[in-house]
């Protein structure tokens, strides 16, 4: 509770008369536009996601990263593109989430970005495997100014953890979270907040109460319990929890459903969107092979794209018909389920 507590205090921190103006701005055309049903927009995103690259040294089962199953390509984020984007955005933009698809600390200048963020008064965070968590890393990782440190931990033996993180070690991710907590104490440093994020699937389903523990003796301030994304949910599949309350899907009569109802707006098509590590701008975190590309920063600025009648009438889409959009029918609201 304390380490909760002192997040949102250093997240309300980061608060500047700009930045709230920019909130209210958000806020009241996002309610207009539920409110007539047509899209109205003013402001900038209050958040982002940035990609630094689409390699991962995993090959976990439903990551299009882990399964080398893009049609886009592989790459690493420009430090110039990510520069020029957070100098045009910083004034507005209080949250910064490093990560869409990849391992982010496979980049080589991932660090570096970071802090060229965090000096700008943004919140920082980023999810990563934590197996490039070695002592220099970890102790860059907290002199870099970063928030909110996620860990993918997924299972509290080897036999289990590899189920899903196919070809990790489960012994480099307690390495690499020993390091950064080392680290920030001996930094004196209140951050980052170190989170393990436990996937729940049916392999791992019985370690709950185990990563509970686990995360305790290690002095992780918190664990996420993740409910999965299963692609092709509909005849069901090994790795849905049998524990109901951690499924996204529920079984009807022999055919598998999202168990949300799907309401025909979005928050996060008013306040945040995606950018890959080539410039693509898309609209959320489950368009994983860009198809619904809004934008381009490579050939224009950020804010000539967000409020273009391009996304204008994407936004529109979303209040019309969110089912008849392909990535929004995978879709939930609740993946996390606090532990």
């Amino acid at each position: 509770m304390a380490s909760l507590l002192s997040d949102g205090l250093n997240f309300l921190s980061k608060a500047t008369p700009r930045r709230l103006l920019n909130a209210g701005q958000v806020v009241g055309s996002y309610a207009l536009s539920k409110l007539t049903g047509k899209a109205r927009h003013r402001g900038l995103p209050l958040a982002l996601s940035f990609e630094p690259t689409t390699s991962c040294n995993l090959r976990c089962p439903e990551c299009p990263s882990g399964l080398r199953s893009f049609t886009r390509p592989t790459g690493m984020l420009p430090d110039d593109l990510f520069k020029r984007t957070i100098d045009e955005l910083h004034r507005q933009l209080w949250y910064l989430i490093f990560y869409f698809q990849g391992e982010p600390y496979l980049h080589p200048s991932f660090l570096d970005l970071v802090k060229y963020a965090a000096d700008k008064g943004i919140y920082t965070a980023t999810s990563t495997n934590a197996h490039y968590l070695n002592d220099k890393n970890a102790r860059r990782t907290v002199e870099s100014g970063l928030d909110r440190l996620i860990i993918s931990l997924d299972g509290t033996t080897q036999e289990v953890y590899q189920q899903y993180r196919v070809g990790g070690k489960l012994d480099k991710v307690l390495e690499g979270t020993r390091n950064v907590i080392r680290w920030r104490k001996e930094l004196k440093s209140s951050t980052p907040r170190v989170v393990f994020q436990f996937l729940v699937v049916r392999p791992n389903e019985h370690q709950i109460e185990d990563a509970k523990r686990m995360a305790k003796d290690l002095g992780v301030d918190d664990v996420w319990f993740k409910t999965a994304q299963i692609y092709d949910y509909q005849n069901g599949s090994p790795l849905i929890p049998t524990i109901d309350y951690y499924s996204r899907y529920e079984n009807n009569n022999g055919s598998w459903r999202i168990k949300n109802r799907l309401l025909n707006h979005c928050w996060k098509m008013w306040h945040s969107c995606v950018i890959t590590w080539d410039g693509l701008v898309v609209p959320c975190c489950f368009d994983k092979d860009a198809e619904y590309r809004l934008g381009d920063l490579q050939k224009q600025s950020f804010r000539a794209l967000w409020q273009a009648p391009k996304y204008q009438r994407f936004r529109e889409s979303l209040l019309k018909g969110r089912d008849q959009i392909e990535m929004c029918r995978n879709c939930t609201e609740g993946t996390k389920v606090w532990g």
